[in-house]
């Protein structure tokens, strides 16, 4: 079988044709992703807040802090008050139990806001920043009432009033 299936798609190679496309998955929707990502690009630009509006925001008392790396890099270090939900484990329900209701202020962060480029916090690559796809996926879930850190700051600024475990 193995080896039938080797040679029908060595012929197709050979004769120029493109083999079939995989069936594709009910459960996963490439160009939906696209799409909703497009769509968020330009209202994200207008949610980006500058690290004195963070602070401002954040001290408000329905304000979310939502740290979405993952729950090590968490313990490791993160912003004081910032809930931890990490990107991998964002679904309907863990975001409704963790936000509430779809309405609530929302602030993110991610490891590409700190200078440090040092655990906790390791950069990561500028077209993979956390903050990305946090940002797609909060709106794709029905939160619009988030904005993200737009500054890079010094985790060890005491204005930033970081927390080392816990």
């Amino acid at each position: 079988m193995v080896r039938v299936t080797i040679l029908c798609a060595f012929g197709l190679l050979l004769s120029g044709a493109a083999p079939p496309a995989p069936p594709r998955n009910p459960q996963i929707d490439y160009p939906g992703f696209v799409a909703l990502a497009a769509d968020v690009q330009g209202y994200r630009a207008q949610r980006l807040v500058s690290f004195d509006d963070f602070r401002r925001a954040a001290a408000r008392p329905d304000t979310l802090i939502l740290d979405a790396r993952s729950a090590d890099a968490y313990r490791a270090g993160h912003i004081r008050g910032a809930v931890n939900l990490p990107f991998t484990d964002f679904t309907a329900a863990s975001l409704a139990t963790v936000i509430g209701r779809e309405d609530r202020p929302i602030l993110i962060y991610c490891n590409n806001n700190f200078a440090n480029d040092a655990p906790p916090v390791p950069r990561k690559a500028i077209k993979l920043a956390l903050n990305i796809q946090t940002f797609v996926n909060l709106v794709g879930y029905g939160y619009r009432n988030v904005y993200e850190l737009n500054d890079v700051v010094d985790f060890r600024d005491p204005r930033l009033d970081w927390v080392v475990g816990g």
